[in-house]
């Protein structure tokens, strides 16, 4: 959960979000808070000019009422606005007035807009004295004002209320978009190979990320370069040493021809199974060093059954020493894009495992299965296997599993899945098939187009 919470907190994307989110969010509540109180305002504005008008008109007409029970009769109350007019009494009629209808407004307001309180209500009234002395007063309920104010403010603050959401959703679609392009850069450069330091491109990437692009391109070619020069030093190196050990392999062969004790003929057995398993780690190096080494070679298309053909002639004299069963079952057979020179370091690498690690006696199965888009070579053999727990390992270079008695170096595997990888091929090991037990690996290859 921290780790989560510091990736967001890293996040751009996320930073952005969340500040052009408050910045929308604070400019919506300001705009609608003055949305609101201009609009309040211009409602209360226009209610007013409805009671001038109302009493202006009615202070005009030449059929006002005269006598005291008409005018009483001419107040009647609008209940949708909750307007009402009243006449106000003057003068010596006053007292021949009947008791007028609440709401009861003072005789003694002066003439325009006023706010007054009727018993515990709040009214807003115009008197008007037309030019008779008729006093007309009309007047609303200031909470019917209000609440026909705030229906009208709110209103108008709909569209900002509804806006707000629209454009937080917007900012993030526009995010997710311009983000786009990072997150291809950065699955291109998931899928790369350790071998493939190719530059990267900044097209559909934003100007201000273009320096950082080229840094990382600068900093591919270094790398490739150290990489190139270590390469070329174990390969020169191994290609020195060769020379001088085919030397010592050829006087201590010369020299096993001449009498000699017993305890001395051990010890020269010991010389020359150490001068073996050295050539054998020269060659691979070698190997190692070509596997790894980065190619724009043009691929080939390759039959699979082709190539384990081309081994099996190098190792079946191997395997009849041993009195093993090596046998290719069935005869489907697959085509992979790939250079000729890496397909069969592969397919000899794992023969020469499976045959080397098999017991006197046992068997190794060659089988090649074609799918739709994809090709398995699958080799089981009848050896002691490799623990579950170390299956991961023995791809690591000079990583050799305890016990096995063989003479190897620990990088056949390492530069196997080097191939493999160079290949967009991988490789799986199993347990083989029972009751004979052994290991299998299965490798699977893209199909030839």
């Amino acid at each position: 959960m921290d780790g989560f919470e510091r990736t967001v907190a890293a996040s751009l994307k996320f930073k952005l979000s969340f500040w052009l989110t408050l910045a929308i969010v604070i400019i919506a509540a300001a705009a609608g808070v003055v949305s609101f109180v201009s609009a309040t305002a211009e409602a209360n504005r226009m209610q007013d000019n409805q009671l001038l008008q109302t009493g202006y008109l009615i202070s005009r007409l030449d059929a006002v009422p005269s006598s005291p029970l008409a005018r009483e009769r001419a107040g009647d109350v609008d209940f949708d606005a909750r307007v009402v007019v009243r006449f106000l009494q003057t003068g010596p009629g006053l007292a021949a007035a009947p008791a007028p209808r609440p709401p009861m407004f003072s005789n003694q307001l002066g003439d325009g807009l006023q706010t007054v309180f009727v018993g515990k209500e709040r009214w807003r009234v115009f008197v008007k004295t037309n030019a008779k002395g008729v006093r007309v007063a009309v007047g609303q309920q200031t909470s019917v004002r209000d609440a026909a104010a705030s229906a009208s403010a709110l209103r108008t603050l709909m569209p900002i209320l509804m806006l707000v959401p629209v454009l937080v959703l917007l900012v993030g679609v526009l995010l997710r978009q311009m983000f786009k392009p990072f997150k291809a850069l950065a699955d291109e450069l998931g899928r790369r190979t350790e071998a493939d330091l190719g530059p990267l491109d900044h097209a559909g990437l934003p100007s201000e990320v273009w320096p950082f692009v080229v840094a990382i391109n600068a900093l591919l070619v270094r790398m490739g370069r150290s990489l190139s020069s270590q390469r070329r030093f174990i390969a020169d190196a191994a290609h020195e040493l060769r020379s001088p050990l085919t030397a010592m392999s050829l006087q201590a062969e010369r020299l096993g021809a001449a009498n000699m004790p017993g305890e001395a003929r051990t010890r020269l057995q010991a010389l020359i199974a150490g001068l073996q398993r050295t050539r054998i780690l020269l060659d691979q190096m070698l190997a190692l060093a070509r596997a790894q080494e980065s190619r724009a070679d043009v691929t080939t298309t390759i039959s699979l059954q082709h190539v384990i053909r081309d081994v099996l002639e190098d190792l079946v004299p191997i395997a009849e020493a041993k009195n093993i069963d090596v046998g290719v079952i069935g005869d489907a057979d697959g085509e992979v894009n790939a250079r000729g020179v890496d397909l069969k370091v592969l397919v000899k690498n794992l023969l020469d495992n499976a045959i080397r690690y098999t017991p006197n006696g046992g068997r190794v199965d060659i089988t090649v299965h074609g799918k739709p888009g994809v090709v398995t070579l699958q080799v089981e053999d009848t050896g002691p296997g490799i623990a579950p727990e170390e299956r991961e390992r023995v791809f690591d270079s000079f990583y050799r599993v305890l016990g096995n008695g063989e003479i190897g170096s620990g990088l056949g595997l390492a530069i196997t899945r080097t191939v493999a990888d160079s290949m967009a091929a991988t490789i799986e090991l199993s347990d083989a098939r029972a009751p004979h037990g052994g290991l299998r690996v299965v490798v699977t290859f893209r199909a030839a187009a």
